[in-house]
Order: C-alpha cells, then sequence, then structure tokens
C-alpha cells in the first residue's frame, strides 16, 4: 500500500508499507507523516512511535488500518477441502442406503463427440462416482450422430430404474438441439437441473425444484460452510448465463440477498460491483475483475477457469477476479483451480443421491 504525503511543503518522497497484521515498516522517512486520504478529514487515529533520531511520530487512521487488517487477513475457501467433506458424507449415505433398501444410486452420462475437455469432465465425474459408490453408465457418441439417436438414448435412462440422474455433456455439436435434448430428460432424473420446470420453480416463491445446477449450487454451499452470512447482504453476480449466472442470482435471491447482476451491456460495472458485500464472477473472462472493483472485506466466489498463456510457461488456469490483487482487499476469496471446480462434480454426486432417495422414497 503506497500512501503520498498530503503535505504540499514536502519534496521528499515517503513510501508506508503494511506487512504482516500488527507490522509497519517505513521507508525513506522524513519529518512526521499523516496516513489517510489526500482531501480526508479523519476523525480516527492511530499515533505510532518511529524507531529514528530524533523520535518521529506517525498518525494513521483507523480506516487505513483496518484497510489494512483485511489485507494482510483474506481468506482462502478451500473447494477441494469441503468437496471431499461433502464426498464422504454421499458415501456414507450410500452405504447405508444399499444396505436398508439394497439399491445404489446410478448417474447415466452423455458426451456426443470429440472434444477433449468435454471427455475429461466425463472422465471425471466416473471417477468420482466409483470413490462414492455411486454406480455410472456411459455413453459416448461421435460428433455427427442424429439428434433422435441422443433422444433414444435418453427415453431409455429415463425407463431405467437403476438410472437415478441423467447429465448430457454440453457443449453439444452444433447440429443438434440443446434444448429439444435437455427437455427430453426427466424432470425426475434432471440432475444437472437444467430442465425448465426446474428452473422455473427456482425462480418462484414458495415452489421447490427438483435439483438445482450444480455449479451455482456448490457457489452457495461454499458460503454456508464457511459461515457467511447471506441475508440482507448486497450481492453482486457478474455474467447471466443459463448454467450458472441466472440460477446463481436466483439463489442468493432466495437467501435473502440484494442482488444486482452485472453483464456485457451494464454500464459502469466498477461501481456496481464496489458495493457488493457478496461477488460470483462467471463470466469467462481471465482477470477482468481488478482489486479496484472490490470493496474492501467482501466475499469472493470465482467462478472462471480461464487458461492464459504466459510467454513460453505452460498453460496455466486463472479466474474472471485478479487473485494477487483481489486477496489484498477482500476478506476471502476462492482459489482458481481448487475453488468452485471441485465443488460442481460433488454437488452433482448430491443431486444423484437425492434423486436416488426420492424415487425410493428413502429418509
Amino acid at each position: 500500500m503506497n500512501l503520498a504525503d498530503c503535505s504540499s511543503h514536502s519534496a521528499t518522497a515517503r513510501l508506508l508499507h503494511f506487512g504482516s497484521p500488527g507490522a509497519i515498516y517505513l521507508r525513506r522517512f522524513v519529518g512526521s507523516l499523516h496516513v489517510g486520504r489526500c482531501g480526508s478529514n479523519p476523525t480516527h487515529v492511530k499515533t505510532l512511535r518511529l524507531r529514528s533520531n530524533p523520535p518521529k511520530t506517525l498518525t494513521v487512521t483507523a480506516a487505513m488500518a483496518s484497510e489494512a487488517e483485511v489485507a494482510a487477513s483474506a481468506k482462502i475457501i478451500d473447494g477441494k477441502m469441503v468437496a471431499k467433506e461433502i464426498r464422504d458424507e454421499i458415501t456414507t449415505e450410500v452405504s447405508r442406503m444399499k444396505d436398508a433398501i439394497g439399491v445404489v444410486p446410478g448417474l447415466a452420462v452423455m458426451l456426443i463427440g470429440e472434444r477433449k475437455d468435454s471427455a475429461t469432465y466425463v472422465r471425471n465425474k466416473k471417477k468420482a462416482c466409483e470413490s462414492v459408490g455411486i454406480n455410472s453408465f456411459e455413453v459416448r457418441l461421435p460428433e455427427d450422430s442424429a439428434e433422435t439417436e441422443v433422444l433414444k438414448f435418453i427415453s431409455d435412462f429415463n425407463d431405467d430404474p437403476a438410472v437415478h440422474g441423467i447429465l448430457v455433456q454440453l457443449p453439444l455439436p452444433k447440429h443438434m438441439n440443446e434444448q429439444n435434448i435437455l427437455n427430453a430428460v426427466s424432470i425426475e432424473k434432471d440432475v444437472d437441473g437444467f430442465h425448465p420446470l426446474n428452473i422455473g420453480r427456482l425462480a418462484m416463491r414458495g415452489r421447490e425444484p427438483s435439483f438445482v445446477p450444480c455449479t451455482p449450487k456448490g457457489c452457495i454451499e461454499l458460503l454456508h460452510r464457511y459461515g457467511f452470512q447471506i441475508k440482507g447482504k448486497k450481492a453482486v453476480v457478474i455474467g447471466r448465463s443459463n448454467i450458472v449466472g441466472m440460477p446463481a442470482a436466483l439463489l442468493l435471491q432466495r437467501e435473502d440477498a440484494t442482488v444486482t447482476i452485472v453483464h456485457s451491456r451494464t454500464q459502469n460495472p466498477e461501481q456496481i460491483v464496489k458495493e457488493a458485500d457478496i461477488v460470483i464472477s462467471a463470466v469467462g473472462q481471465p482477470d477482468m475483475v481488478r482489486g479496484t472493483w472490490l470493496k474492501p472485506g467482501a466475499v469472493v466466489i470465482d467462478v472462471g477457469i480461464n487458461p492464459v498463456e504466459v510467454r513460453r510457461l505452460p498453460l496455466r488456469l486463472v479466474g474472471d477476479v485478479c487473485y494477487e490483487e483481489a486477496r489484498k482487499v477482500v476478506s476471502a476469496i476462492t482459489p482458481v483451480p481448487g475453488g468452485v471446480g471441485p465443488m460442481t462434480i460433488a454437488m452433482l454426486l448430491s443431486n444423484t443421491l437425492s434423486s436416488a432417495k426420492r424415487i425410493h422414497n428413502f429418509q
């Protein structure tokens, strides 16, 4: 944190650096220095004795000290750890259900095409199912498959009592109608939460969706598990996609937050984000949200997973939020990777277990 001397008589550079809590280091200090914003009239101050000859005093406003403490104490919201806790809970419930009624939850995953990223996601979901004891059923179809063929597999899974959840990996090949295919999934097995009836119920007060989309559900679960209050807070969701942004805003609204959505046509997005106590960003733009956009002490959930290339180094993943800048301002933030990503798969497993319990009336 670099602070300028507001005195018009001083020509000497003065730099104040806030380090770890309770430690303040002064560089190139001459004379007394009042720390605060130029033109401000602080009413709460702290006076520190500096080691100099003769001794000098440093006056620090409480506001600036508070910002330094926030910067030094930003909490990392560990999605990997929380996801493991949830998977352990699911493992216990799957075992209990199998022992009690002889039923094992089953998830069917469909992959159409040869996209490497989609194939990786499907492989990870299969491994996750195996890790908690959920049966997995996988269908892989070539890129040029007919839409009717996909719909036939979905119909078969809808009727299969061993399958409690159906997931069609997106995106689909361009010649297929995504809406028709997603609508064909039985609402009772729509563990991705994308069926229009589930989204409609999510949007309506007094109605409960059978399932909530996995990534937004994971975001809210992180806030709950870390004990962050949502009720009455100002929340900003950056992005309005059907997969993350829109359902995330609906979930925050259900939690009694005051919600604003920032999108590509929003004017002055920095000013809007700056007012938020909670920020959920899902736009797919690396480092778009700078530290100056964020309110000191805010909680940030970064959904973005963006591969970037730095010179000749291997590709690395970064979020929508400039992490190094944000962690000096906010009170808590999710890392990328290791934040929201693991929660998405954990919520998919949770939805599959819930579906099996509902279908078999198991408490």
